[in-house]
């Protein structure tokens, strides 16, 4: 067995245990179907691993394809990215009891001060205090990349396919995606400090780092791999397959590993167990409704 069967041999493992872990947490909601708005977010967000893992084994299968058709692999992903933020926002928003469109804020939570960092202390004041119009503005930055992405996306692929793809095009998509995406996820970290005490019990942070580990890892091995070809660390031994094809290849590799364990960490952060019959929290709710 040589060397590419053996790592086709354990991505092809690798895409069923995720598949596995996904599809059986997903199956424990179904089970145990008590808040349809909440567990909706959660399954959507939940399947964002094995989408990433089945994508990749994509590329990886047709490892010679075109500079488009992997354009268009990364942009399910990435799009899809761009639902699970917005997803995530509205998981945290109905776990406060927050509605944006019907102007519903709870009085104990107006009036936080809100920190804002550099860059974006260039635009905003430094600190604000909280109301429905910071809200909204906090939701509005996540939903811009909703917006971007698909566009983008598009875009992208409509200009390689009437092979008008100058190196400055690309570079352009990708730093208007880059701050896009940035701001997204600063708005969900400023959420998260604000409402960090509310939202204990739903443990956010393991949430949150599902969805920006994923993120996180799929960009910036991309960038580290770019930057080792770029140096000639990373050379194709292959004379049919050439170092950018190689690259592609290792990215979807590592994307695919990563994706176990990240269904394995959704498994505790996405947990159907208080959804379940005779839980706590489904009790407690269920009295505030």
């Amino acid at each position: 067995m040589n060397r590419g069967q053996f790592t086709l041999m354990g991505s092809t493992v690798c895409v069923m245990l995720c598949l596995h872990f996904s599809i059986q947490l997903v199956s424990q909601h179904y089970m145990s179907w008590k808040k349809p708005k909440e567990q909706k977010a959660i399954i959507i967000i939940v399947l964002m691993a094995p989408l990433y893992a089945i994508d990749s084994y994509v590329g990886l299968l047709d490892i010679k394809g075109s500079e488009t058709f992997f354009t268009f692999l990364d942009s399910i992903k990435e799009c899809y990215e761009a639902l699970v933020m917005a997803k995530f926002l509205g998981l945290m928003y109905t776990y406060l009891n927050i509605s944006i469109s019907k102007n519903i804020v709870p009085d104990e939570i107006k009036g936080r001060e809100i920190h804002h960092s550099f860059p974006m202390t260039l635009f905003q004041p430094h600190t604000v205090r909280l109301d429905h119009k910071n809200l909204k503005l906090l939701k509005d930055w996540t939903l811009q990349f909703v917006v971007i992405r698909p566009v983008c996306s598009v875009l992208m692929i409509t200009f390689q396919l009437l092979d008008m793809y100058p190196s400055w095009l690309s570079w352009t998509f990708t730093i208007i995606l880059n701050v896009s995406v940035s701001l997204a996820l600063y708005s969900l970290v400023v959420f998260y400090h604000v409402f960090a005490k509310e939202l204990a019990p739903h443990k956010p942070l393991a949430k949150f780092l599902c969805v920006k580990g994923i993120v996180f890892f799929c960009f910036w091995q991309g960038i580290v791999l770019d930057i080792l070809v770029a140096m000639g660390l990373i050379k194709s031994n292959h004379f049919w397959l050439d170092v950018e094809h190689l690259q592609e290849a290792l990215q979807n590799t590592l994307v695919i590993v990563e994706m176990v364990f990240f269904s394995l960490l959704m498994q505790y952060a996405y947990t159907a167990e208080p959804y379940r019959v005779g839980s706590v929290s489904v009790k407690a709710g269920a009295k505030k409704e």
